[in-house]
């Protein structure tokens, strides 16, 4: 996989947990710069520990799978992508009630970061079948989520949930963009 494939999904990967760091950014009274940065490591550790646990299941099966391996991870990442698309475009009632009292601890963060990496352990699956250095992999969607939510936090205040279902929608879009060209690659490879 080439290096702008795995730099797309893992900002892909990172979008979700930047609309939901935007709703957080815009809940909490003032984000500091340090109050967003350890919200950014808690969710990409996550989200970056997510994919290897993926990736050791679907290596498990690899070998059962490997004549249409290519077709599963199509199906995974088109899935995820319309999965956020639906997700983008959705209202969410109760994100419009958000208490900004709310707690803003460890485990809350922690339970939503997980719950913002459910995809990527998706994802991860899909990369057991694909010719992928899951520990680069990782690594890149870990950092590209600690980015993103770093600065979702710190835009929250500003922009609250505007911009956050548009970035799922673009997440989706990419994801649905890196499943084809991989079934591309695969296909062509195949007649070549």
């Amino acid at each position: 996989m080439s290096p702008i494939s795995m730099l797309l999904i893992g900002f892909a990967m990172s979008t979700d947990a930047f609309a939901a760091a935007i709703g957080k950014g815009a809940a909490m009274r003032r984000p500091r710069f340090p109050d967003a940065l350890r919200a950014g490591l808690i969710f990409g550790v996550i989200e970056g520990v997510t994919p290897v646990i993926g990736w050791l299941l679907g290596h498990a099966a690899s070998s059962y799978v490997q004549a249409f391996d290519h077709w599963i991870a199509f199906v995974l990442l088109g899935a995820l992508g319309v999965h956020m698309i639906i997700n983008g475009v959705r209202h969410d009632p109760a994100a419009d009630s958000d208490d900004p009292d709310k707690h803003h601890g460890f485990w809350h963060l922690a339970v939503t970061g997980f719950a913002t990496s459910i995809d990527a352990l998706a994802v991860g699956v899909g990369l057991a079948f694909l010719d992928v250095h899951i520990g680069v992999m990782a690594a890149v969607i870990g950092l590209c989520t600690l980015v993103m939510v770093t600065t979702g936090i710190m835009l929250g205040r500003v922009l609250g949930n505007l911009i956050g279902k548009r970035a799922e929608i673009a997440g989706g879009v990419i994801l649905i963009i890196v499943g084809s060209a991989i079934l591309y690659e695969h296909l062509s490879g195949a007649v070549g």
